[in-house]
């Protein structure tokens, strides 16, 4: 059975607005939004806990497992900071969300990131790890790389994916 409604992956480095875009853009409309992080806490998906970084390990299995029905129906907004290990086939557009160095560390400082985790994750957006990791993994013609500074580019990246939901003719 064809989707009616796309499926959209939004990631980016921690503190690029994933959480806040896919927010805006479920209210605009009506897709479903699930924020990874809290569906795994949720559900429990963790194989173990990291001390070095201080967070829960992902169980990639159990949640690909709990997701499968819910992205055949389409029209969901998928909010993780990790794209390579979804299944290809679940996406109409996957977006990466980027934000300047200037603007991305007091981000992560204000949510406590220090030392390692804060320079690992400043050396990812740097690096651009997220965005080749999509392009290793996805379609080049469904990947959107959107700049996340301020609200004003928000509010137009969301804009545009609206437009693009809008525009959606549906998928097998």
């Amino acid at each position: 059975m064809a989707r009616t409604k796309p499926n959209i992956l939004i990631s980016g480095t921690p503190g690029t607005g994933k959480t806040t875009t896919s927010q805006m853009l479920a209210e605009k409309t009506g897709l479903r939004h699930i924020e990874v992080g809290k569906w795994c806490a949720e559900h429990h998906f963790y194989t173990s806990f990291d001390e070095e970084y201080q967070c829960n390990v992902l169980d990639e299995d159990a949640l690909l497992d709990s997701l499968e029905d819910i992205m055949s129906a389409g029209g969901v907004i998928i909010d993780y900071h990790g794209v390579d290990f979804f299944p290809e086939r679940w996406f109409d557009l996957v977006v990466i969300l980027r934000t300047d160095n200037s603007e991305l560390y007091p981000r992560l400082e204000a949510r406590g990131y220090s030392g390692k985790k804060l320079d690992d994750n400043m050396e990812c957006e740097i690096m651009q790890v997220i965005l080749e990791e999509a392009r290793d993994s996805y379609d080049e013609n469904i990947i959107w790389e959107l700049q996340s500074d301020s609200v004003e580019q928000m509010d137009a990246n969301v804009e545009r994916m609206a437009t693009y939901c809008q525009t959606f003719t549906g998928k097998n």
